[in-house]
């Protein structure tokens, strides 16, 4: 009878159990304007709480090491954003007026293609599908253009919320562990430690990595690009890096619209378009041969076919998002399955 009542306390416990972690789940993707920031604030905490810990052996506290990063990460991160920002909406509104050039430039090379086909064969090709293309364009250009306030204002508040999210999490984050554990079964306890403190590990050595790759692959391009004197330089090498995060088809999102700057202002032809698709080339084999394989490939410890399946799954699901989060949650995954094949069939077997 103890027994019996022991096991179903047991099952209790695991219900609860999985009930709270899946409604604080559910909880948080329902808020994206808090989920957002707090997940940047955690991934953020993962990689500066083994500074912190360096800083406290040092004989300094918990807070003031805080304290001290966010004074560092302020000066080196926060003053250059500060000035980033206006020039990015700069230049965006200024991208504005190229959108004119391109669907000239369109209307024109198709109006090439379509006398080239009736003077071969005769038939005139429709044009319905290209203004209607056209069409599109205009109303996500000006939609874009429109919402440019509102993503400088979710930024600005993520300035503020994550830094303000990150202090907390690493101040307070041995009072969340214990009271994460507190109510963890304990049939399951040893086990979700270690997945737990595994998958913060990988998760945090991850997007650290990812971000190095953003920011080398943005660098270059955007140096290069300023040394050729091409226009909108700066925006151009914000969006290699930061669709350089997107597994696979990040590059060729990045290169697209370097691609159709180039041929407006200097023609394919041109020595100056060569050049710009040199620059995207070498950028992503530095990333493909040097900073990936170092930085990324041997952190989520996936098989490249799994890695690809995980991307299309996660881009069918959630678009671009589930690109780029796909990867860590499968290697979570795999280190759950793995976890749960060893409690049952290699414990079972000593």
């Amino acid at each position: 009878m103890i027994l019996s009542n022991r096991k179903n306390i047991t099952k209790i416990q695991l219900v609860f159990f999985v009930v709270v972690i899946a409604l604080f789940c559910s909880l948080v993707l329902a808020l994206p304007r808090i989920s957002i920031p707090l997940s940047l604030a955690y991934i953020l905490s993962l990689a500066l709480t083994p500074i912190v810990e360096t800083l406290m052996s040092l004989k300094l506290t918990k807070t003031q090491s805080i304290v001290l990063i966010f004074i560092v990460l302020a000066v080196l991160i926060g003053l250059p954003m500060f000035r980033l920002i206006p020039l990015l909406s700069a230049e965006s509104q200024n991208f504005q007026n190229i959108i004119p050039r391109i669907e000239s430039y369109i209307i024109q090379q198709f109006q090439y293609v379509r006398e080239f086909v009736k003077l071969r064969t005769g038939h005139e090709i429709g044009d319905a599908y290209v203004y209607q293309g056209l069409e599109e364009m205009q109303n996500w250009s000006a939609s874009f253009v429109v919402r440019i306030p509102n993503y400088i204002a979710n930024i600005m508040e993520w300035i503020f919320l994550v830094p303000f999210f990150t202090f907390f999490i690493i101040r307070d984050s041995e009072s969340f562990k214990r009271t994460l554990l507190s109510f963890t079964p304990n049939v399951i306890f040893e086990r979700f430690y270690y997945v737990i403190h595994v998958f913060n590990r990988q998760l945090g050595n991850y997007f650290f990595a990812k971000f190095v790759e953003a920011v080398i692959v943005g660098g270059i391009i955007t140096a290069g690009l300023l040394l050729l004197d091409i226009k909108y330089a700066v925006i151009l090498g914000f969006i290699a890096g930061l669709t350089n995060i997107v597994p696979y088809v990040g590059p060729f999102l990045g290169v697209g619209p370097a691609i159709v700057l180039g041929m407006l202002e200097y023609g394919m032809t041109s020595p100056t378009m060569g050049a710009i698709i040199t620059l995207y080339a070498i950028a992503n084999v530095v990333d493909i041969f040097f900073v990936f394989p170092f930085l990324v490939s041997k952190i989520v410890n996936l098989h490249p076919m799994l890695v690809a399946v995980s991307v299309i799954v996660g881009s069918h699901y959630m678009g671009i998002t589930g690109m780029v989060i796909s990867i860590p949650v499968v290697a979570a995954i795999k280190l759950i399955i793995t976890e749960i094949y060893n409690e049952i069939y290699t414990e079972r077997s000593r």
